[in-house]
């Protein structure tokens, strides 16, 4: 009994050994680039890695997003907007990101932000409900992260993307599960090229928080929206009954 008690004692300290040599250290100086700010987990870790001394840039898709962020912050975190559906918005907070860096390359590109999408069956929509979130969640975030690749290669950085779990079920049709699926095969691949480069690459999936709020009044309104447009083909093979219920 007492060699399993120290057995389990030693296991202990060498485990904590272990993970405090991968702590970061001396956190002035690195750069954090954070999409999808304005509110929820993208705000909270902004306002965290803030606290803990990093420099944190964070992108907001709203002016008002941004602003609120910085008037609770400290004078090292910088605001930028980001619309991901738009090539010109990620050059233009690109270049923020370069100028803010100055040469020292950054530390690291968290990828936060979420397009919208509605939820029904899908041969009830369009091709423009797919790209509604497709252009955010995945192309948006694929494009920004080419972008930033030689500043996060400069530093050795880490690209961390946070991924909702419930979109990697298959519950609902739609661009939504396809823009999470698609993330983590990107992120995937990237993490066994970087790896030459020593670049870090992580997904972390997450479920629901409490700043995430499921509004049933949208997704009805939304599913009363695409039944109305629906052909009269589409409309009988479902029937009103499946939408009711």
């Amino acid at each position: 009994l007492h060699i399993a008690i120290l057995a389990s004692v030693l296991s202990l300290i060498i485990y904590w050994l272990i993970r405090d040599s991968h702590r970061v250290g001396n956190l002035n100086g690195k750069h954090v680039f954070i999409t999808g700010c304005d509110t929820g987990l993208g705000n909270s870790l902004a306002k965290w890695l803030d606290k803990r001394g990093f420099c944190v840039i964070a992108a907001c898709a709203t002016e008002k997003g941004g602003q609120e962020l910085l008037s609770c912050s400290s004078p090292s975190l910088k605001t930028v907007n980001l619309n991901l559906a738009d090539s010109n918005s990620i050059a233009r907070a690109v270049l923020f990101v370069m100028e803010e860096t100055a040469g020292k390359g950054l530390f690291g590109l968290v990828s936060n932000a979420e397009g919208t999408a509605p939820v029904a069956p899908i041969d009830c929509l369009r091709i423009e409900d797919f790209h509604s979130v497709l252009d955010v969640s995945l192309l948006g975030l694929i494009e920004t992260t080419l972008k930033l690749l030689p500043l996060l290669k400069k530093a050795e950085g880490r690209v961390v993307n946070l991924i909702n779990a419930k979109g990697l079920m298959a519950f609902v049709g739609g661009g939504y599960s396809l823009s999470k699926w698609g993330m983590e095969a990107f992120s995937d691949n990237l993490r066994i090229e970087m790896q030459h480069f020593g670049v870090k690459v992580s997904i972390v999936e997450h479920g629901f928080f409490k700043a995430e709020v499921v509004n049933s009044d949208v997704i009805e309104r939304d599913l009363l929206r695409l039944w109305d447009r629906l052909t009269p083909e589409i409309r009988d093979s479902y029937g009103e009954k499946y939408f009711v219920e």
